[in-house]
């Protein structure tokens, strides 16, 4: 569930809408999704929008039953907010039905907006001064006892069962909230592009082929017997393909797939904002993504003031320790290697022998990081990491640690500090996982690092165009994609040392988290296919599709994707991707709602000529 700063968050988004202050107790506020939002419907008026002005008016709303007490008063809800409804005692055939209603039924009530009682108001309530006098009520559709939730946002319900039931969650204003907040922004995205910037929305196919590289594909079967279809990673050659059929500029909302493991930031399907332009360079790219960004962003926060901030991915990694450096607080790293070169401390003097071994060093001005809770995050950093080689030093400014390197450190008595040793970006990609770790350790005792509310942008550009395998093995591989165009003056040492090749490659990071990723593309075909022929190894088979098209004529070309999951679930303060994608999966992929994946019968392997091979475990 939500934290009570997270649900802070969401209401300061949505007060620009509110008509009258949020209602603090029940969370809900009024935010008219139209100038008109009963048009086409049954009812004359929203559960959120009679006031003072309306009494004496005879209205139709239709809604939720939220409350009930006493057989006389009841609460309708929409998403617009809530009414209270008094049934006269006379209405005895209403006051009847009341005692059979349950919660979450859903109802019509017809009567006379009059004014509460003296004393009775409620200021709390954007509807709080007046009550409906009810004349006729009709039961839509009875709701079945004991719902497996009560949509409360106060009430608090594991994520199991919120997904389980993911009906009855979005009912939550909460909910509710985010994505009429994600609709909003998509919308605006959707005017910048193509009404201000004549962008062509053009949608591309979801059965594709496999694409070499990258992360791991869905394989869908076909009735041609041994024949796949793949879903696509992301729409990557198909936007390179419209960049030469003579689209110049396109974008789309598109949907795309990776069979990996489910994370909090990370979904087997997910959404990104797809986006390819003709004729640009990698400042063009990123000028119309802060441009966009700020036409886009909700009214209640402060918008991000571009340029925003750039650092080569060498400098993120060696003043923060990752390739997306949460900004919000200023602990970097120091490259300490010089200093303890020849250190008297063996231990540390001995690692540094080899021109490749680097020590990193940073500090904390918090004295209260224990050694002991420092201990558990050294260990947590090193399983997450798969990382036992680099040495890892606890250092205390007032000489109480195990050595007395605080002197050489210049550490005060209110300072704790790390030291790492190791070879290459090792000991700083350590220390950088170690600077989250104690930045959320120390949230946790009350001290907040991280500046609140805060929205750090920030580029990160001239990353390698290649990497050692991941896996160990021989050869090299894509440090983004395959497609991605070396810098200008680096051309030519694809040709003699590729793994000095830096390319025009550039990730969009937003408070810790990358949130758009990009590159101008290869758009001459021998390059691309030496690049994947001769560097990479792989088949050119599977691309020759792309080889043929990119020599028939295709200008220079350029784009970007933003995953639009990632960038709302920061905006809205929610722990998860989950809580922004209407119908998420499980932490282990699964539809806990549908109960999805599941087996097909005998008859339809056959179709797709496919046998399951028992499983005897």
């Amino acid at each position: 569930m939500f934290s009570r700063t997270k649900s802070c968050i969401l209401r300061s988004l949505f007060k620009e809408f509110s008509r009258n202050n949020l209602n603090h107790k029940q969370n809900y506020c009024t935010l008219p999704c139209s100038p008109d939002p009963v048009s086409y419907t049954q009812r004359t008026t929203t559960c959120g929008s009679l006031r003072r002005a309306d009494i004496g008016k005879i209205v139709r709303l239709c809604g939720w039953l939220q409350y009930q007490r006493q057989e006389k008063f009841l609460v309708l809800r929409d998403w617009h907010g809530l009414t209270q409804m008094i049934v006269p005692t006379d209405k005895i055939d209403i006051i009847q039905l009341l005692k059979t209603l349950s919660y979450e039924s859903v109802l019509q009530v017809e009567g006379r907006v009059i004014p509460r009682p003296e004393g009775q108001s409620n200021p709390n309530m954007p509807t709080g001064e007046i009550e409906i006098e009810v004349k006729d009520l009709r039961v839509l559709n009875m709701a079945a006892d004991n719902l497996p939730m009560i949509i409360r946002d106060s009430v608090t319900v594991t994520e199991q069962v919120r997904l389980e039931n993911r009906y009855l969650d979005l009912r939550r204003h909460q909910m509710q909230q985010i994505f009429r907040l994600r609709s909003k922004m998509i919308m605006k995205m959707r005017e910048f592009l193509a009404n201000k910037h004549e962008f062509v929305d053009i949608e591309t196919p979801t059965l594709f082929r496999r694409t070499p590289g990258g992360a791991k594909e869905f394989v869908v079967p076909s009735q041609y017997k041994g024949r796949f279809y793949s879903l696509p990673q992301s729409p990557q050659q198909f936007k390179q393909l419209l960049m030469v059929g003579g689209f110049d500029r396109y974008f789309q909302v598109a949907r795309c797939y990776r069979d990996e493991g489910t994370k909090p930031d990370r979904q087997p399907e997910f959404t990104q904002l797809d986006i390819e332009m003709s004729f640009v360079d990698e400042a063009g790219i990123q000028r119309l993504i802060e441009d966009l960004l700020v036409h886009s962003w909700p009214q209640g926060l402060v918008p991000p003031r571009p340029p925003f901030p750039r650092l080569t991915y060498d400098q993120a990694m060696r003043l923060y320790g990752s390739d997306k450096p949460d900004t919000r607080f200023d602990m970097k790293i120091s490259d300490v290697t010089n200093m303890f070169r020849h250190s008297s401390t063996e231990i540390i003097s001995e690692r540094l022998k080899t021109t490749d071994s680097h020590a990193a060093f940073i500090r904390f001005p918090y004295k209260d990081i224990s050694k002991s809770a420092f201990s558990k995050m050294k260990k947590q950093a090193a399983e997450i990491l798969s990382d036992t080689s680099t040495l890892v030093l606890y250092v205390k400014g007032d000489n109480q640690s195990d050595s007395s390197l605080s002197t050489d450190l210049y550490l005060s008595p209110d300072e704790v500090g790390v030291l790492a040793v190791g070879h290459n970006l090792a000991p700083f990609t350590v220390l950088g996982k170690l600077r989250l770790l104690i930045a959320d350790h120390l949230a946790s005792l009350g001290i907040e690092v991280r500046k609140k509310d805060a929205f750090n942008f920030l580029w990160v550009v001239d990353f390698p165009l290649f990497l050692p395998k991941d896996d160990g093995s021989a050869g090299l591989e894509s440090a983004h994609h395959p497609f991605t165009d070396a810098k200008p003056e680096h051309r030519h040492l694809l040709y003699t040392n590729p793994e000095q090749v830096y390319g025009q490659h550039y990730d969009l990071v937003l408070n810790g988290s990358e949130v758009g990723g990009g590159s101008i593309r290869i758009h001459n075909a021998e390059v691309q296919r030496y690049v994947l022929e001769n560097i990479l190894k792989e088949d050119c088979n599977e691309l020759e599709h792309l080889l043929t098209a990119l020599g028939t004529g295709c200008p220079p070309h350029g784009g970007i994707a933003l995953g639009l999951d990632r960038l709302f679930s920061i905006i809205c303060g929610t722990p998860s991707i989950r809580d922004v994608i209407a119908f998420p999966k499980s932490s282990d992929g699964k539809d806990l709602m549908c109960h999805a994946p599941t087996p097909v019968s005998k008859d339809q392997l056959h179709q797709y000529h496919i046998q399951v091979t028992p499983d005897h475990s």
